[in-house]
């Protein structure tokens, strides 16, 4: 079983080798316009929050320092007004020329180019506070998502929570307004984690808590998910990987998944989200509101307000599976609509199409590849049965014909180790965050089928590890070695060697554990299959050709990973990217009308195995080499 330790250990203090690289200031730039002037404050991440201010205050600011008093008429109504300049034309050849600075801004997120259409990557990074902006491009931080002064309500699912963060993240002129709920997973009544949320909620008068129903013992509440509705009547899911506390939102490697902005359904489009099975294709809106209400409707009264509201929007922008887990034991057979745990990406993947690869003549090198990363390892067992034919097997699915069968994919499991954590942004005080054991026998056999399949975080061992190519193939840095992960992500590559085609992408909140995906196929009393789950989590799940709107013209998708932004590259004419990233496109079968979606990576490419004494991480041991900051860990 694994135990979650939400308080460090303690550790010795030795003077500081150096300090961490400071945190970039925010930078402020008001433009007037008319009597409302929108002001953009640029965050740690470059992205803008917005607020109003009356010109009448920036008058006064004005003549402040001038020395002067202020005036009563705001300067939009005393100055000369013109009509707006006409919009040149650039041709493409004299824009290429253009300074970066001076290249007109791309609003949308899928760009058309001569015979590919651009997306962006649909998960996005969080900022790390002590990076520099190179590294932060297209991140996220928490006041981006909860900023926004047209939130009106917020439901706020985590396994921790830090109120006076979450509180400091809204808007501060409406922070008062909003109607918050906090739904956590401490359900014993005498439990300090319920009691302290139930505390620091009591400060604030628009606060609501809520516990999960948990059935199982060995249960947690890990989900970590936000659903926020906005004055102008549309709803937004977030579903992400950090906790709601500072250390998470700081300087540890975490992502999300945004929805589009959703509106309210049209009388006439209404219709009921049954509880029975439908026809309606995984990746579809209409399937993801299914399982999502499906999903809310396990926490029984606590979120009865948000089904019933929830119900009422129209999610058909949305581009995406929901894999989620909930406790119980549930049927595999009945006409339930959703599965959960691993029989969810099980029966989702059925839907997916993958790049098919030559059996006859292909080296392993071709073989696709999924890649495990992950922030804490449970007990699995003493064998590897488990592992792989229960979560191995439902992760292998595709939608085609099963003479793939032999070319099912190989996987690895990426886990840092103590090097690793010593040399993290925090130090060891990240560890604290990620979770093993090797201690017992059991667990001493566990890691010695897990060792063969492990690789680094970082990837910038000095022990090249075993089975690692002699090949010198490019790095591409995703900007994240140093900041510890507490991300979860699940890839298929569609070739093992080059990983530059991406079959589908799962984030989650899941880990390597029983408790969250489910137990072995077991029966019930009636003899029907069934699955026990232990834990809350959920994920969002996605795949190219979700990205390819319909239309007259059939178009082919692609997903690649991209570094250090959530944008893909296109081509070149030497048929290489400018940033040294994977072409767009690298074959006449892929030249007419693709589309290209980018998957922004959190880690660096390619893999790195463990050296043969190599070890992960375990925050249950000592460890006595200091690390960066001359910090030691000792476990309680």
């Amino acid at each position: 079983m694994l135990k979650i330790y939400t308080r460090l250990p303690r550790y010795t203090h030795t003077p500081l080798i150096r300090r961490l690289p400071s945190v970039h200031r925010r930078r402020f730039n008001p433009v007037v316009r008319g009597l409302a002037t929108t002001v953009s404050i640029t965050m740690e991440n470059n992205r803008s929050s917005k607020r109003t201010v009356k010109d009448t205050d920036l008058g006064e600011a004005d003549e402040a320092q001038k020395g002067g008093s202020s005036r009563a008429t705001p300067r939009s109504l005393s100055r000369a007004v013109s009509p707006p300049l006409k919009k040149r034309r650039t041709s493409p050849e004299k824009r290429e020329s253009l300074p970066a600075e001076q290249q007109p801004e791309q609003q949308t997120e899928q760009q058309p180019c001569p015979s590919q259409w651009i997306v962006k990557s649909p998960f996005h990074l969080t900022t790390i506070r002590s990076l520099e902006h190179a590294s932060n491009k297209d991140t996220v931080s928490l006041k981006d998502l909860l900023g926004d002064p047209l939130i009106k309500e917020c439901w706020e699912f985590n396994y921790l929570h830090d109120i006076d963060f979450l509180m400091n993240a809204f808007d501060q002129d409406v922070r008062h307004l909003v109607k918050v709920h906090v739904v956590h997973g401490f359900w014993k009544k005498e439990d300090p984690k319920r009691l302290q949320i139930q505390s620091d909620a009591a400060r604030y008068h628009n606060i609501t808590t809520h516990h999960a129903y948990l059935p199982e013992p060995f249960g947690t509440h890990h989900s970590k998910m936000m659903v926020l509705f906005q004055a102008d009547d549309t709803a937004e899911i977030i579903i992400h990987t950090a906790n709601l506390i500072p250390k998470d939102w700081g300087n540890m490697t975490n992502a999300a998944w945004i929805s589009p902005r959703l509106p309210l359904l049209k009388p006439e489009t209404q219709h009921s989200t049954s509880s029975t099975r439908s026809s309606r294709p995984a990746g579809s809106g209409e399937k993801f509101k299914i399982d999502l209400l499906n999903y809310l409707r396990s926490y029984r009264a606590a979120c009865k307000p948000l089904v019933d509201q929830l119900s009422e929007y129209d999610f058909s922008s949305i581009r995406g599976s929901l894999i989620a887990s909930v406790p119980g034991r549930h049927s595999l057979v009945d006409d339930f609509p959703t599965r959960w745990g691993w029989a969810a990406v099980k029966e989702t993947l059925k839907s997916v199409p993958v790049r098919q690869t030559t059996e006859q003549g292909s080296n392993d090198g071709e073989k696709p590849e999924v890649v495990i990363q992950i922030s804490s390892i449970a007990t699995l067992g003493p064998t590897d049965n488990w592992l792989k034919n229960t979560l191995f097997e439902a992760l292998s699915g595709f939608q085609g014909p099963k003479t793939l069968s032999s070319r099912k994919p190989d996987f690895k499991v990426m886990f840092p180790t103590p090097d690793e954590i010593r040399k993290s942004l925090d130090g060891y005080s990240s560890g604290g965050s990620i979770h093993t054991k090797i201690q017992s026998a059991q667990q001493a056999k566990q890691l010695q089928y897990l060792r063969l399949i492990f690789c680094h975080w970082a990837n910038d061992s000095s022990d090249d590890g075993v089975g690692t190519t002699t090949t010198v193939i490019p790095i591409r840095e995703a900007g994240r070695q140093r900041a510890a992960p507490h991300i979860k992500t699940f890839i298929r590559y569609a070739n093992q060697k080059t990983k530059d085609r991406v079959d589908w992408a799962l984030l989650t909140s899941a880990n390597l554990s029983k408790q969250a995906w489910g137990d072995a196929q077991s029966k019930n009393s009636s003899g029907e299959p069934q699955v026990r789950i232990c834990s809350y989590e959920i994920g969002v799940l996605v795949w190219p050709e979700l990205f390819v709107d319909g239309g007259s013209q059939k178009r082919k998708a692609v997903m690649i990973p991209t570094f250090l932004t959530d944008t893909p590259s296109t081509r070149n004419k030497e048929g290489t990217s400018s940033e040294g990233e994977t072409a767009a496109t690298s074959g006449n079968d892929e030249e007419e009308s693709t589309v290209v979606v980018g998957l922004r990576m959190p880690y660096n490419l390619p893999l790195q195995r463990y050296g043969p004494q190599e070890v992960p991480w375990v925050a249950t041991a000592n460890h006595l080499e200091p690390d960066w900051m001359g910090q030691v860990w000792r476990h309680e």
